[in-house]
């Protein structure tokens, strides 16, 4: 049984050596694909969301969010004037992840994060120093002007052709 084991081993010495000049390649080649495919995947994402109206909503959500943190004691002790700052920041972060979620619902959410980021000009620290509220005003206009790309019309541009071609006039 030892010498079968001791052979099998040696058989296995003998394969890698050929099987790991040929791995760094193809494992690469497989790493290069992965990536390509994730990039792919992430471009089509990006394109049929309201991506950067998210992204910008996001990140005006969480400066007004880090400009309020505070102990929760003082928080609680405050009020509304030491909770604001979470609940608009949360509000806007939330309204900045749904559409990229559900794009059809960008109009209300977009709406609802520059009214959010507005308030937050009066609420919580000047709007996150007015860094946040800029950015989410931004980003919320960004979301509810958004739109799916349209493809393009062959048709008329062809028929546009055709007609200049024949010197017919549209």
């Amino acid at each position: 049984m030892l010498s079968r084991a001791v052979a099998d081993g040696a058989a296995t010495e003998r394969v890698r050596p050929e099987e790991s000049a040929a791995g760094p390649a193809t494992r690469g080649a497989r790493v290069l694909t992965g990536l390509r495919r994730g990039r792919a995947w992430f471009r089509s994402f990006r394109r049929t969301r309201p991506f950067w109206g998210g992204v910008w909503l996001v990140a005006g959500g969480w400066t007004v969010l880090k400009f309020s943190l505070a102990p929760m004691q003082l928080v609680v002790s405050t009020g509304f004037d030491g909770i604001a700052g979470y609940l608009l920041g949360g509000g806007m972060i939330l309204s900045g992840l749904v559409p990229l979620a559900a794009p059809q619902q960008r109009y209300t959410f977009g709406i609802i994060g520059a009214v959010l980021a507005v308030v937050s000009l009066v609420a919580s620290n000047l709007g996150g120093f007015l860094l946040g509220m800029v950015l989410g005003v931004l980003g919320g206009s960004m979301t509810v002007g958004w739109g799916p790309k349209r493809p393009a019309r062959r048709g008329r541009r062809s028929a546009a052709g055709a007609a200049a071609s024949s010197g017919e006039t549209a």
